[in-house]
């Protein structure tokens, strides 16, 4: 039966619980940043409100950290639950990113964090600040390593291949921590991070202005993160050129994909769909709205460049690799992914991301400094549902990310079906799947009313260390 395929079942359950874990990690990586700047800025000012929204948001991020943790967990225990040959086949080399990841960066990250949660009444200011900052590197580190180690499934560099083909042997460790796809996959992953941030103190700010409650540092919340969201989307912006760019060098089935382009084009024929009515897979066009010339700007940063089809492609690799395409089915587009998934999770990655910016520079404009009228309740409403926007973009990106380099689970060395336990029947994995998607969604529930009741309980009126009275001796140890 189709619905007990363990390729099917297991491909299914790791795509939601990594798309699940995916829900913290932007976060955790954008707001630790916030958390550190709103930090530093009240080290250098004094301003008890920069305190103040420290607090608030280092617990959002303390809880949003704590729930990715134990998801991430999760996530690992996979590879070898129902993905044990592609273990066996490329442990060598995608163990070593994760086992930097943590011991290194994860341990770093966690300890450091530790000392900032329960450094507040026992550590010097700059010595208690520089812990918030060393935890941050340490979370951006861990993406780094984990990056690489999925940078090296879209473009496998630094390996060998064992004497007898059926692993992948580590053979320069730097080569895959410089892996051209991951140089450019991280910028990218990191500003789009500072994105989802910057709509969640923009939201958290809107909220409690559209009901005028601690307006003096709500009105330093908002107007940070407005301009954070802006200068964020440029990094997303110019990094994603770079990042099109290397797809291209290295899987152009994928941008090819992206754009559902079956036939090789050049120049004014090399144009971009904003949108498409047609069949799912692209394959007959009713109408289109296009761009000309710019996928050919896109894939090659000229205007007469040429984009490799769909077709070209496909013939390519089954000359190249005639019994994976045999293995595949031997006809048709056997090398490629499913075009409608990649074609449209890549244009609402673009659109959450352009909405998210948009709301943003909107929301300059209305709480500029000459402006002469107060800012619509409309406007706060906006600005508080927006929130998931960049979060939304993350996702379907990474859907196009790993969808895209389908049927490689490692590009050009081991189709997805290959990688798949063979020992684990379908019947066994259904169970796995329905059990973590149940208790995932209770998690994601808990999740979300953890951080909305900490968004609105707002600042508390706490002094700052060295400030405080005796009765509020403890209560910067024990917010947390």
């Amino acid at each position: 039966m189709e619905f007990l395929d363990p390729l099917i079942l297991a491909r299914w359950q790791f795509g939601l619980t990594t798309l699940y874990h995916y829900i913290f990690v932007p976060l955790t990586l954008g707001m630790g940043l916030v958390v550190a700047i709103f930090q530093t800025v009240w080290h250098r000012t004094g301003d008890v409100k920069w305190f103040q929204l420290t607090r608030l948001f280092g617990g959002m991020f303390l809880i949003n950290f704590a729930m990715g943790v134990v998801t991430g967990i999760v996530q690992e225990f996979q590879f070898g639950m129902n993905w044990s040959a592609y273990s066996r086949f490329v442990g060598d080399v995608f163990g070593a990113p994760l086992a930097f990841e943590g011991l290194l960066a994860f341990f770093l990250e966690a300890t450091f964090l530790g000392l900032w949660i329960f450094g507040w009444n026992r550590l010097p200011r700059g010595l208690h600040l520089a812990t918030i900052w060393v935890a941050w590197i340490g979370a951006t580190l861990s993406a780094y390593f984990i990056l690489a180690a999925n940078s090296f499934m879209q473009n496998p560099v630094g390996y060998r291949m064992a004497d007898d083909g059926g692993r992948a042997e580590l053979t320069d460790f730097f080569a895959v921590l410089t892996n051209r796809v991951v140089l450019a996959t991280f910028p990218h992953t990191m500003f789009a991070a500072f994105m989802f941030a910057a709509a969640v103190v923009i939201a958290t700010a809107a909220w409690h202005l559209r009901r005028a409650q601690h307006v003096e540092s709500m009105r330093k919340a908002l107007k940070f993160g407005l301009w954070f969201m802006v200068v964020s989307f440029a990094g997303v912006a110019i990094s994603g050129d770079l990042l099109g760019l290397q797809m291209v060098a290295t899987q152009p089935m994928k941008m090819a994909a992206a754009e559902a382009l079956y036939n090789t084009a050049c120049g004014a024929d090399a144009s971009f769909s904003l949108f498409s009515i047609g069949t799912p897979d692209g394959s007959s066009e009713i109408w289109s709205l296009r761009v000309p010339y710019l996928l050919s700007f896109l894939s090659t940063h000229t205007l007469d460049g040429c984009v490799e089809g769909i077709n070209d492609l496909n013939a390519q690799y089954a000359a190249q690799w005639p019994e994976w395409a045999q293995q595949l089915g031997g006809e048709g587009l056997s090398f490629a992914p499913t075009i409608w998934i990649t074609y449209w999770s890549f244009r609402w990655m673009m659109a959450f991301g352009g909405v998210a910016v948009l709301i943003a520079i909107v929301g300059l404009w209305l709480t500029r400094k000459n402006a002469k009228r107060e800012v619509p309740q409309w406007a706060w409403r906006v600005a508080i549902w927006s929130a998931p926007l960049p979060m939304l973009g993350s996702l379907v990106g990474w859907v196009f990310t790993e969808m895209g380099r389908q049927p490689w689970i490692v590009f050009g060395l081991m189709l997805t079906e290959d990688g798949v336990s063979p020992s684990v029947p379908g019947w066994n994995v259904l169970i796995s799947l329905i059990a973590f998607t149940a208790i995932y969604a209770v998690l994601a529930v808990v999740e979300f009313k953890l951080i909305v009741k900490a968004a609105q309980k707002g600042p508390e009126e706490i002094a700052p260390p060295g400030e405080r009275s005796d009765d509020d001796h403890d209560a910067l140890a024990t917010v947390y």
